[in-house]
């Protein structure tokens, strides 16, 4: 089957080898890819790794993105940023900018300034569960005026992209409020859940919150929090310091979301311990 549609991913990581997996499975896809640790001694089998799944690694970012018709940005929130302003310098018009990182709002907004003034368009996504399990069927939640445009590109290909708006950062936006109140929520349970160990009264403090939320195990879902932060907890720190420098860019205080990231990043230097 002739390629019908070329796709560029930045940054090979878990996510990005998990979606070009899922694309070229479809087999009408070309997928091209750059990551900074193809060019690192120490990750050199990277770039074997991504030509093994039938991926096209380039040595540049913008040998990458030549020709594609959407570019999908998968790198980290710290680094979402910066590379909206290099592929600035390399974007060409017409091209859709695919931001799927978990930036604050304030940095999509910015990122997207960047990007449209190239000519290409700029189309956020906010991911709103883990990738693992669902892989491209993760939810997204797309914001820009190129948001649908890039939905039903990508829907066809089998993602799970929903438009929600034209205004880059309201997708971020909604992510980022849910997340303050997950992310809080498992910080929260598993210390009550490690306090209440070291004291012996699991039993009766567990009894008591399933008398207050009835329907809820607070037993099994400490044990089910503590896995996924121990698993995840350095990758959500980084999002709920996103979401205090949403805060503090609205003018409230984010201090509650860097503790809860700082309890993130607790929970998963247990793991394996």
């Amino acid at each position: 089957m002739q390629n019908s549609v070329h796709l560029t991913l930045i940054g090979f990581g878990e996510v990005g080898q998990i979606f070009a997996r899922d694309f070229l499975a479809r087999g009408d896809v070309r997928v091209t890819a750059y990551d900074l640790k193809f060019d690192a001694p120490e990750t050199a089998g990277l770039m074997d790794k991504a030509r093994a799944a039938g991926v096209i690694p380039a040595p540049t970012a913008t040998q990458a993105a030549d020709g594609a018709d959407i570019v999908i940005s998968a790198v980290t929130a710290s680094s979402a940023l910066a590379v909206a302003e290099q592929a600035a310098t390399w974007l060409k018009p017409g091209q859709i900018f695919f931001d799927i990182n978990s930036a604050s709002p304030g940095a999509k907004t910015r990122a997207a300034e960047l990007v449209n003034a190239c000519g290409a368009r700029y189309v956020e996504g906010a991911v709103m569960a883990p990738v693992p399990g669902p892989d491209l069927k993760v939810p997204i939640l797309a914001g820009g005026p190129a948001a649908e445009e890039a939905s039903a590109i990508l829907n066809a290909l089998g993602m799970n992209v929903k438009a929600v708006t034209t205004e880059p950062g309201r997708a971020s936006a909604m992510k980022l409020c849910r997340s303050i109140m997950i992310k809080g929520i498992e910080a929260l349970i598993v210390d009550c859940a490690a306090a209440s160990k070291q004291w012996n009264v699991q039993e009766e403090v567990f009894a008591s919150l399933n008398a207050s939320f009835p329907g809820t195990d607070f037993a099994d879902l400490a044990g089910y929090m503590a896995q996924r932060v121990n698993q995840h907890g350095l990758r959500r720190a980084a999002e709920m310091r996103e979401a205090g420098m949403m805060l503090d860019d609205l003018g409230m205080d984010g201090s509650l979301a860097r503790a809860v990231a700082d309890a993130q990043d607790r929970g998963a230097g247990k793991a394996g311990q």
